[in-house]
């Protein structure tokens, strides 16, 4: 188990487009592992401009202050979590710096398509080698996506039901995905109530978004992150109402015959920005049938 006090001083200028500041809060996992992950809290530093463009890997992001520009698939607004499903296509994203810095949780993990996170660009606390290396390009399998769109859920319109067995404890279960069933989830202690907790099903990796508390004897704020393994027994008390974010993230599993659902792509990493050109002609075509079908 791990317990992570949130540092407001541990932010570095890791975005590839030195735009967004990075204050990594969980990682986990070897690069080639199937079950990595890294759990980053972005603050954007400047004007944002990106391709539309996708990932090999899966993303939850839960914007903390401001909005998120997904471009043709809308806003995701501040306060709702966006699940960026592998292989799902999104943007251009155009967001202009606002007073206060956006601020965003990313939670970054392989998917079920069995790639893991060594297709990604490998960036991390002091790893500043690997962040000035280029990589050469190469044939890189790209999942292709198993749901239309990002998925965007909104909390608020989500009922707090009680937690069985947990007096003082009340969940919003926000949905499972993929045949590797990883789930999303908001847990609400009430103060003054403790919570014990075990999950056999996969890791649990947890955010605190609001009010003060301990775990494990240690005491834990806003933006504390907890990485709890599975089978593992966690202790928590809420001297005010505490309120989690929680992803689960049960083990990747390969298929016993393996998936023709990829896209082969030349790139030199876990990500593919769609070619200008072709990014335009998809928006003129759009257009033109917009027009024809208004008559």
């Amino acid at each position: 188990m791990k317990i992570t006090p949130y540092d407001e001083d541990a932010f570095s200028l890791d975005h590839p487009r030195g735009t967004v500041s990075f204050n990594y809060l969980l990682m986990g996992g070897e690069p080639e592992s199937l079950d990595n992950f890294r759990y980053i809290l972005g603050r954007q530093e400047a004007d944002f401009h990106m391709p539309r463009h996708r990932h090999t890997f899966e993303q939850i992001r839960l914007p903390l202050i401001g909005d998120m520009n997904l471009g043709e698939q809308g806003i995701l607004r501040e306060g709702e979590i966006g699940y960026f499903p592998e292989g799902q296509t999104y943007g251009p994203q155009d967001d202009l710096l606002t007073d206060p810095k956006q601020l965003q949780l990313v939670l970054q993990f392989g998917g079920a398509a069995c790639l893991g996170m060594g297709a990604g660009r490998g960036r991390g606390p002091g790893n500043k080698e690997a962040q000035a290396e280029r990589r050469p390009r190469r044939e890189m399998k790209f999942p292709r996506p198993r749901y239309q769109s990002v998925l965007i859920m909104n909390p608020a319109h989500y009922n707090w039901l009680p937690l069985p067995g947990a007096e003082g404890v009340e969940r919003k279960f926000l949905g499972s995905f993929t045949e590797r069933a990883f789930w999303i989830e908001q847990i609400k202690v009430t103060a003054g109530a403790p919570w014990i907790s075990t999950n056999d099903q996969g890791r649990r990796l947890m955010i605190v978004l609001s009010g003060v508390g301990t775990a494990e004897g240690s005491e834990i704020g806003r933006l504390a992150a907890l990485q709890v393994e599975a089978g593992e027994t966690l202790h928590m008390r809420a001297s005010e109402d505490l309120v989690l974010f929680d992803v689960g993230i049960p083990p990747a599993q390969r298929p016993a015959v393996e998936s023709d659902q990829f896209d082969i792509v030349v790139t030199d990493g876990g990500i593919e920005f769609e070619n200008a050109r072709k990014s335009r002609e998809k928006r003129d075509r759009a257009a033109a049938e917009a027009v024809t079908a208004g008559g």
